[in-house]
This record gives structure tokens, sequence and C-alpha cells, in this order.
């Protein structure tokens, strides 16, 4: 089922790409000229918000459970390992209401996935792949982990690192935000992997439903997603090495700074020199390779996406506004007003009409 940012983002999508015309749209979603040119302009639908969940396939929740299932059977005699029929009987003991079709259909599908041995490693130009690691730095003399979001172009090899602290959506979108400042545009398509960050419910091996913040960025950008399928990180391997590299090459020593602007100065800087490294096999740097990455890439926007989590709410009598478990002060005059809160990662900002503090 579509929520409302799902059919917003698509519609956006098939025009900007030109796989609809602006009629056919008209038609075939019977929406109004004037709706179709607000889709167009905005992206997110103005004062939208989610009202309720959508209905969802009841099998939905158990898919990793079957998966682990089968996982398990893999060191058993094959007539000793589960039926699909012995995983229903499993599965109503933990809840699972639906019909037995569904989940023959799920082991089918996930036995065939587990069949693969391979899948070929084509990376075209213009395509990412997203990750987010962990290591210790030395901040302001304090010992800590911080997590580190990479974006890396398989085809040119040229990635981008930027530390955090910590993992949330803040972080995904101005990394995001940054890596494609640093690239030069943005990738058409970008591979993750599940995190809840970005997907709020895995409904099927291919089918996802994405939260409103990550549809917010792709409405913005207009890339494609592609979501590993479950416990298949290879889908994704070239990240998943850069982050082993980052953290062997990066972090070793570790480094020792004032603060995260700091660090992550550094590693803009590392990022940019390793532009210059030869890749064994391939011929010209990373640098000249990245041309031909840039020439497949999507246009930034003319309008800098504000990465931030926007929450209205008033001020109390004491002129304290709440977000994020915080009590923020503003003026006393601004008592009992409408506030407007926008979190970003490294600040707050309080705003009421024109007023910013």
């Amino acid at each position: 089922m579509y929520t409302a940012m799902d059919w917003w983002t698509k519609i956006r999508l098939d025009v900007s790409r030109g796989e609809r015309s602006k009629r056919d749209v008209l038609r075939e979603e019977r929406i109004h000229w004037e709706t179709l040119k607000k889709i167009l302009t905005y992206s997110e639908p103005p004062g939208y918000r989610l009202k309720e969940p959508r209905p969802k396939p009841k099998i939905g929740p158990y898919l990793e459970r079957i998966a682990q299932i089968i996982e398990q059977d893999k060191s058993l005699p094959k007539k000793q390992r589960h039926t699909a029929k012995r995983i229903y009987e499993r599965i109503r003991e933990m809840g699972y209401g639906g019909k037995y079709t569904q989940v023959k259909t799920a082991v089918r599908e996930l036995v065939r996935i587990k069949q693969e041995v391979f899948m070929p490693l084509i990376h075209r130009p213009g395509e990412a792949q997203v990750d987010f690691g962990y290591a210790l730095a030395k901040i302001f003399g304090v010992l800590r982990k911080v997590g580190f979001f990479v974006m890396v172009l398989p085809y040119s090899d040229a990635f981008f690192v930027m530390a955090f602290e910590r993992e949330c959506t803040e972080s995904y979108w101005e990394g995001h935000a940054r890596a494609f400042e640093f690239f030069g545009g943005v990738p058409t398509r970008i591979s993750y992997d599940n995190s809840k960050v970005l997907v709020s419910k895995i409904t099927g091996p291919r089918d996802r439903k994405l939260t409103d913040g990550f549809l917010q960025l792709q409405s913005h950008y207009l890339f494609r997603e592609h979501f590993c399928r479950v416990r298949r990180a290879n889908e994704k391997g070239v990240v998943e090495g850069v982050v082993k590299f980052t953290r062997l090459n990066f972090f070793v020593p570790v480094p020792q700074v004032r603060d995260l602007d700091e660090l992550n100065r550094k590693l803009a800087e590392m990022c940019q020199k390793d532009l210059q490294r030869h890749l064994r096999g391939k011929t010209g740097t990373k640098a000249e390779r990245l041309k031909e990455d840039q020439a497949a890439f999507l246009p930034l926007p003319p309008v800098a996406f504000d990465a931030c989590r926007k929450q209205p709410t008033r001020a109390n009598s004491l002129s304290l506004v709440r977000f994020d478990d915080n009590d923020y002060s503003v003026p006393v005059s601004y008592a009992h007003h409408e506030i407007l809160v926008k979190g970003y990662v490294d600040r707050v900002t309080l705003c009421h009409k024109d007023t910013r503090w």
C-alpha cells in the first residue's frame, strides 16, 4: 500500500526522468493540473502529516524468523528439515494469523534466494552504495565511539566519509547532502542495507515500507533506491570494504581532535587525497574515473536540502519548548506562541514566523 509520500515521490521521479509525460500522469492518476504542478514544485507535500499506519501484509513481521529457520536447517539432513507446512505451524504459535499460502510463497522465495551462489559484479557509472560504520576517536581528550557515514561510487571507487555523534535520520540527511556536494552531482541509484532509519517495515524479499525521512530525501534529490535482501550485504560489498578501509586507515592511530568539525575536515582531506590513487587492474586515477561517474549523475537541485527534523510545537508558560527530550528557552514574550523547532545534526533552531533563535 502506498502512502501519500510514496505516491508523491513516484510521480516526481517518473516525470523528472522522462518515464511518464505530464499528460499521462494527469490521465492515469486523475489529478488536476494544479496538483501536478505542486508535486513537481515541492519535494514533499506541504503540511504533510502521516495520519495512521497503512494495513501491512501479515507475513511481513515473520519473514526474518522464517529465514532463520531455513538457514539453521542447512546443517541438518535434508529429510529432517522444515517443510513450509511445519514452518507455518511454528509461526502460528508465535501469533501469525495469515494463510498458509503466504507462508508457502515466502518459503519458496527464500529457498530460491539461498540457492544463489553469486551475483554479477557489474558497476555502472553514476551509481552509489551507502553504509554506516563505527570507530573510536579521542575528542577533546575523551575517548569516544563515533559513527561515520560512507558513500562510495563503485565504478570509480571514489568515496566520501563523514563522522557523526550517532546514526539517525539527520545524520543520513547531512551525509547525503555533503557527499553529493563532494562528488559534484547526485548518483542515479543508491544501494542500502535495511537500517531502521531508512526502512520502517520489510514486507517481502524486495519490498520495503520506507520511512518518511528517507522519502523526503529521495523526493528532493530524485535518485532511485535499492535495498539489499535480508542478510545479503554482499549486494553492496564495495561500501562494506570501504567501511573497513576507513576504520583501518583513517582511524588508526586513533585521531585526536578538538571536536567533530575538526575530525570531519581531516576526513574530507583524506577522501580528497585518496582520489589521486590508482586502482589495481584499472587505468587512470580515481579522480579520472570519477569524471565518467559525473557524466551519468543527476544535477544537484537548485535549492539546497534543509537537512533537519521539523516539529511544530507551542512554548509553555515558562517560555520553554520541548524537543527530543530536551527543553529550550525562548523570549518571555513568545510564551504560548506557536514555535517551529528545526533539529540539525549539530544544533537546534527555534523559529517564530520571521524570528529565529
